[in-house]
Parts: C-alpha cells; structure tokens; sequence
C-alpha cells in the first residue's frame, strides 16, 4: 500500500464494528483549525469564502481536504462558503479513541460541523469516496442539505475496482481475470503492482504525468494522520452497493463526471439514481478540479445559482 497517494481511495477502506460513541460533551471549536467533535475527536477545521455554506468531504479513506483545496478547490470560495474538514483518522484531524470509523459516525461528524456553523441548510461535495459518506448524510439528513455534489465518485467500490483492473490489464497488455467477488481486491493488488512497476499508475489519476506530481506533492507536504487508512479491509462496510439507495434520495443533486476517470470509472455515474440528478460530463481524468477548473468551477456555481 502507498500511503504517498491517498487519493487512491480503493488502497483504504474502512470499517469500525462499534456504535457512536455516547458523551456528554458537545462539539465545539477548540481553536482556530481544530473542530471537537461530540466524542473528543479533534478535527481540521478550515472555513473560507462567501455565501452558502459548502461541506467538502474528501476521499480516502485516508485523504484529506489539503489537497482538494489548494489544487484548485478554493475557486468555489468565490459564491460558497467552503468548509475543508479532514475526516477522523486523516490529514491534520486526530484519531478516534475508540477507533470508532463506522459509518453512523462519519456522517455524525458532519453533522456537528454543520450544527456548529449555525446553518439549517448546506452543500455537500464529496470526491472519489468521499461520495459514500456525502450520499449516505444525504440520506440521514435531506432536510439539512440544500444539494449534494458528487465529483468524480464512487458509490459502489467494488464497480470501481474492477473497472480499474480492466483499465490497467489493457494499458499493460495484460488479461488480470477476476474468478469471483471475493478474489476483485486480492486481482487488483496484483495488477496494480505491475502497472506501478511499469511506472504508468499515474494513468489512474490523469493522463498528465506532471498533474500527478504536483498533486503528490501537496499530499507529501507535511505528516498526514492515516488512522482511518490502517483500518482497511476490517469490515465489509464501505464494499456496499450504494446506487441502490439513491433511488430514494430525493435531495437536489449534481453529478459530475469524468471521460477518462480510470480511478471510478468512467461510467459508474450511469448507476446513480437520484430522482432529482443531473448529469455533468467533463472530459478528462479523476482529478478534473484542477485539470478542468474553470469548467468545474462554472458547473457547480450554476447549480448552486439555481437552487438558491
């Protein structure tokens, strides 16, 4: 596993068997970057901008806000008010005492953010598998967002994955045959090795060799927590189907997609249901923020124009 490059979201999947942690402590702002959650979890906290407030949730397992944010994220600040949070377990935010990773308390987590910013209704952008934890808030919680936002995501990482293995056995000429559901990971982990050894895993991201390199390093910049990343593979969890769900899901929702998203697929989108979705189809690859900025910029500040 390559804990250099988080926003291989597949490398780290968690899952935690135990509950919400119950407290008696409220969440609060400790200090200027650092948000406490309701468990006494310290979170990195950035807000900056203007006008409806937008939660990012980034991708990972094991990721964090940094990247997204001075990548070309930070452009929506002009129309939004965008909260970057790095989730418990990553970035700059702190471990769960507990190792409380489960789902109820990722989307708990979230949740207080938006308590804490004094705000009945919110935007809510997750990338790559940040989409899972974005949706299933959504889900919770509708009458609290005013619209959701998937960027480049994914709501079933099994699909993902064995798009992604087809992806790397045609770019190596090479036929990566998956038996069964249980051997996808166990298939992955070897084509990935051979396409990393090639020294053409950067294709999973972009096509620009050099884009991948300036993302690395941002995420190289400083000590990352990656708690929540060493939690991989504990549970089954995070390996749900999700698009079944979106069917209910009646929030306002943009999608957005990318023509040569290697890291999702660039059809998974087409598994999305939401009865209220409409569809952005940008071209290029998984990290279309930076690559496509203006145009990304532009999709989502019409959408967000449109509903309020």
């Amino acid at each position: 596993m390559n804990l250099k490059t988080p926003l291989f979201f597949f490398l780290f999947l968690c899952f935690a068997q135990s509950g919400i942690s119950q407290t008696k402590t409220d969440a609060k702002q400790n200090s200027n970057n650092t948000f406490l959650t309701s468990d006494g979890v310290p979170l990195f906290l950035k807000v900056s901008g203007k006008g409806d407030v937008c939660i990012f949730v980034h991708g990972g397992p094991g990721a964090w806000s940094k990247s997204f944010e001075e990548f070309g994220g930070n452009v929506l600040e002009d129309k939004l008010k965008m909260c970057y949070y790095d989730q418990r377990g990553c970035g700059r935010s702190g471990s769960s005492a507990d190792n409380n990773y489960s789902m109820d308390r990722m989307i708990a987590d979230i949740e207080e953010i938006r308590v804490y910013l004094k705000t009945d209704k919110v935007f809510v952008i997750g990338h790559s598998f940040g989409g899972i934890l974005a949706t299933k808030y959504a889900e919770k919680y509708p009458q609290h967002v005013k619209g959701l936002i998937l960027l480049n995501a994914t709501l079933d990482i099994n699909d993902s994955l064995l798009n992604q293995i087809a992806f790397m056995g045609k770019t190596l000429g090479e036929d990566f045959a998956v038996k069964s559901k249980d051997s996808i990971l166990n298939t992955f982990f070897e084509a990935k090795t051979k396409i990393k050894k090639a020294d053409l895993d950067y294709k999973m991201l972009s096509d620009n060799r050099a884009n991948v390199e300036k993302l690395d390093s941002i995420d190289n910049s400083e000590k990352r927590n990656s708690s929540f990343a060493q939690h991989a593979l504990s549970g089954p969890l995070y390996f749900g189907d999700f698009t079944k769900e979106t069917a209910s899901i009646k929030v306002p929702t943009l999608i957005i997609s990318g023509t040569k998203d290697n890291n999702i697929g660039p059809e998974h989108y087409r598994l999305f249901k939401f009865p209220n979705q409409e569809v952005k189809i940008i071209k290029g690859g998984h990290i279309l923020y930076y690559e496509q900025n203006k145009e990304f910029k532009n999709v989502i500040e019409r959408f967000v124009q449109k509903l309020t």
